[in-house]
């Protein structure tokens, strides 16, 4: 990445342009966009994401997780809330904070440490099980058919991303994999109850994110400062990680991946995230210089095959719950 020239003020302009184009009118502020458009911008969230290993292990300071999930939500969800100036209302109080508990607070410790205890592969493998968890929870939470189709691509796509990342010195560690299927698990629950709930009236996806953020960071706060404290060095490159992680992994992400819980199926959206761990295994072996095997070609075939189907079937059976309404098929930031 390279930064020479950067200058916060672009971030804050950038944040004054979001709030505006939040507060414009559906007739003006608005612009029509296809079924095959809203999976892509739903992607650049898992792609984002799998940037993350990356990001943290070459720039941040080591041994400090619970601090750089903190500075990956906090500070840009303050700011959003400041902004955007959309104020939740009743019962949009205590959901968020759900959510924020679920999507942020929660999922973002619970991967750090599953990462910390598991071989790289073997975490990323676990995260990979979500989209079968929410298959599940959509029939318990949204009183949904279960998709069967979406539910065997979706172990399909696990059994993809495990021959992608696994390797022959992957060990076992029982809280490293009760974290990690309890992230999976969590950030699971958020996207079926976020699709149950929709956004609060005057809100777009991008405050809608912001407050999650800016809920999951308080509930970060305590922990992170009082077990880990602040890293006693904090260089140039760890600051552009942090902003990296806040704006692209935490805002702009969130802000589309919420748009596409909302217009998307649910099983489908979930499927998008095996993306993530993809995204990382091949920046290990660009950067690393790997040579991908035999078994990594086709378990990236079988990832891709599960997203690309989980996209395509299971119409019939899901349509009427799942398809957005018209209103929906516009990217509305208001």
């Amino acid at each position: 990445m390279h930064h020479d020239g950067f200058n916060e003020k672009y971030v804050l302009d950038l944040l004054i342009v979001l709030r505006d184009r939040e507060g414009m009118s559906t007739r003006t502020g608005t612009w029509r966009v296809g079924r095959a458009g809203r999976v892509l911008a739903t992607a650049f969230a898992p792609v984002a994401w799998g940037t993350t290993y990356i990001v943290t292990t070459g720039l941040l300071p080591g041994g400090h997780p619970m601090f750089a999930a903190l500075m990956r939500s906090l500070p840009v969800g303050v700011v959003v809330v400041l902004v955007a100036r959309s104020l939740p209302r009743g019962k949009w109080w205590w959901r968020f904070a759900v959510l924020g508990t679920l999507n942020i607070g929660v999922f973002f410790p619970l991967l750090f440490l599953s990462a910390e205890r598991l071989p790289g592969g073997v975490a990323a493998t676990l995260g990979a099980s979500q989209p079968v968890f929410v298959a599940f929870l959509a029939v318990a939470l949204l009183q949904e058919q279960l998709s069967g189709w979406r539910l065997v691509w979706g172990a399909i796509g696990m059994i993809g991303v495990g021959c992608v990342v696994l390797g022959p010195g992957a060990g076992f560690d029982l809280v490293g994999f009760l974290a990690g299927v309890g992230g999976a698990l969590a950030m699971g629950t958020g996207v079926v109850l976020t699709k149950r709930w929709g956004r609060p009236p005057g809100f777009g996806p991008i405050s809608f994110a912001g407050w999650q953020l800016c809920s999951g960071g308080i509930l970060l706060l305590i922990p992170a400062l009082l077990i880990e404290g602040v890293p006693a060095h904090i260089d140039s490159g760890a600051v552009m990680g942090y902003i990296w992680l806040g704006l692209a992994g935490g805002l702009v992400a969130y802000s589309l991946w919420f748009f596409g819980i909302g217009t998307l199926p649910v099983t489908a959206t979930a499927l998008l995230g095996l993306l993530s761990p993809m995204v990382a295994a091949v920046l290990g072996m660009t950067i690393g210089g790997e040579r991908p095997t035999l078994l990594q070609f086709v378990g990236f075939a079988l990832a891709l095959a599960a997203m690309f189907a989980g996209q395509l079937g299971g119409h019939a059976e899901s349509e009427g719950a799942d398809t957005p309404s018209r209103r929906e098929n516009y990217v509305i930031f208001r």
